[in-house]
């Protein structure tokens, strides 16, 4: 086989300063799946056919994948990703066989004539291997290899953060979704293979295996490509809109979980009937909502949803005190919106669909209950809130371990946060909604998140985000006071934060309310005849530090 010589200065083309402060954390690896190079930035895939074999005893996969693309650019390589481990027999175009090279998990494919920009075509992968199995899904990306208590092989894969490439030959970036994919799966004749979208074909073949094909009709981020085997039954409900139209309700459990299924996957539609009041109708229409049991606690798979969450209250039974929902059906339910239908770039802007989806917790809590309620589930999370490093982590490198659960809980907190600094419900509920509607089924990045923003208030909010998501200390609102007779002189200000920064505050004393302007520097303000023994900032409200000068 003839190899591709390429230079390792155009596989890292980082800045020297981001290259020095990042060197001791990230990979040549971690810069070939992340970074958006003209081999992958040239050739744009809007559909995948992926046919592959499952042997469960074996746990060993074969197949190949067809990748139909479009050229963006003139070129005669391109990347597509597939883990070491996993074997590439051959890689066909237009009956030809071509030559490649592997770098770590990128794979540099070379073509034989020069494709032009606007010419479109089709790569046959043909593969197979033992792929990554997980250690401790979802945490770590791989397939669950199990048994249910029958004794047959339970199966699934996860791989957020890790990709889809430790399974099957992909572009393996965020930013390309492919239009539309089908996916045959064959499994031992005794199971059953459920894939996201519509089970469009079932075929026994003559090996023992039953064939199972899956046809996905809309954009689909590539790590929410899952295979779920198992001796699944299966059973189905029907989602009313507000509109009328009707949405197919599907459930694959294991058969000794089929009753306690029946009434606790209920649940799905009062969730669904709030989040169609605050965003919009379930997104993915056209392929339904399913939820299937899984042999670890869930993940957000487009129009499948891994469910494990073993039928109890919130996560895995723990769950404040008088809330009752299951935190796996809401919270993966909310990535329907955020992280399948609204996605990010790249890895690094992950909190796009973490804070919004955890959010998206409090606002069924107040759809349910009411405003204060979602505020008691939200002051459950503030606690988690770490503080360690930014929201936004770097770009360009997939680093899959960078940052905490601070994208969540930080996340959703900030978003309450800006609720109340725009202290307008009408005009609030109205940019979520029309933030849904603009982006669905689209990728987005954190500035257009906040040109949004900023375009529907009529007010330059970068300073807020930029604090939020680019620093990992919180803003501090600062304060002394002084007794002056009956009056008292109060003086504040915002400290760790930029100059610019100039979001409002509130303080609440006695049964009194004062909104302040603080900035950088100090202002003043005379209160009359006030006990400060009830004055506080309301931290329930704004997600800060304070501190008192004495």
């Amino acid at each position: 086989m003839r190899y591709i010589t390429i230079s390792l200065l155009t596989l890292i083309s980082c800045s020297l300063s981001a290259q020095e402060v990042l060197q001791s954390l990230f990979t040549e690896a971690d810069t070939l799946r992340g970074m958006l190079r003209p081999e992958r930035t040239c050739y744009d895939v809007h559909y995948y056919e992926l046919n592959i074999k499952v042997d469960p005893q074996e746990k060993y996969l074969s197949g190949h994948c067809q990748i139909h693309f479009l050229a963006l650019a003139d070129f005669e390589v391109l990347q597509l990703d597939l883990y070491e481990n996993m074997s590439i027999d051959k890689i066909e175009f237009q009956g030809e066989t071509l030559d490649y090279k592997r770098i770590h998990d990128a794979i540099f494919v070379q073509f034989s004539s020069l494709q032009r920009s606007g010419s479109q075509g089709v790569l046959t992968v043909h593969y197979d291997g033992h792929p990554t199995t997980a250690l401790n899904a979802p945490w770590d990306g791989g397939f669950v290899w199990k048994t249910d208590k029958m004794g047959k092989d339970w199966i699934g894969v996860a791989c957020e953060g890790d990709g889809a490439s430790l399974w099957w030959p992909n572009k393996d970036h965020l930013s390309d979704e492919p239009d539309s994919m089908l996916v045959r799966c064959a499994v031992p004749n005794d199971l059953m293979c459920v894939i996201n979208g519509n089970l469009i074909g079932k075929e026994e073949l003559d090996n023992g295996f039953t064939r199972f094909d899956w046809k996905i009709s809309y954009p689909i981020n590539n790590y929410n490509i899952s295979l779920n085997i198992g001796d699944y039954t299966h059973f189905q409900d029907t989602y009313t809109a507000a509109d009328g139209d009707k949405l197919a309700l599907d459930y694959y459990v294991l058969p000794h979980n089929l009753e306690k299924a029946q009434t606790h996957f209920k649940q799905v539609h009062e969730i669904l009937a709030c989040f169609e009041q605050y965003f919009g109708k379930y997104p993915f229409w056209n392929d339904g909502y399913a939820l299937v049991e899984t042999p670890y606690l869930g993940m957000e798979h487009q129009g499948a949803i891994a469910y494990g969450n073993q039928y109890k209250k919130g996560y895995l039974g723990q769950l404040p005190q008088g809330f009752t929902f299951d935190f796996i059906i809401l919270h993966e339910t909310g990535h329907e919106y955020f992280g399948n239908s609204i996605s990010c770039d790249d890895h690094a802007e992950m909190w796009i669909h973490e804070a919004f989806t955890t959010y998206m917790e409090t606002l069924y809590l107040e759809c349910k209950h009411d405003y204060d309620e979602s505020v008691r589930y939200l002051k459950s999370q503030r606690a988690y809130i770490k503080n360690q490093v930014p929201m936004l982590g770097p770009l360009d490198v997939n680093y899959k371990d960078w940052g905490d659960t601070d994208i969540y809980y930080k996340g959703a907190w900030m978003l309450h946060t800006l609720r109340n600094v725009l202290d307008d419900d009408k005009l609030w509920f109205e940019i979520l909604y029309e933030l849904h509607d603009k982006y669905k089924i689209s990728n987005v990045n954190t500035q257009q998140i906040v040109d949004f923003f900023s375009t529907k208030t009529k007010e330059d909010l970068s300073y807020f985000f930029d604090h939020y998501l680019n620093k990992k200390e919180l803003p501090q609102f600062t304060y002394k006071v002084k007794k002056k007779g009956k009056k008292t002189l109060l003086s504040y200000c915002w400290q760790s934060v930029d100059e610019g920064f100039c979001m409002p505050i509130e303080l609440n004393y006695g049964e009194k309310m004062l909104r302040l302007m603080p900035t950088t520097d100090w202002q003043e303000i005379i209160l009359k005849g006030e006990n400060l023994d009830k004055f506080q900032v309301d931290r329930s409200s704004f997600l800060v530090d304070v501190e008192e000068i004495l």
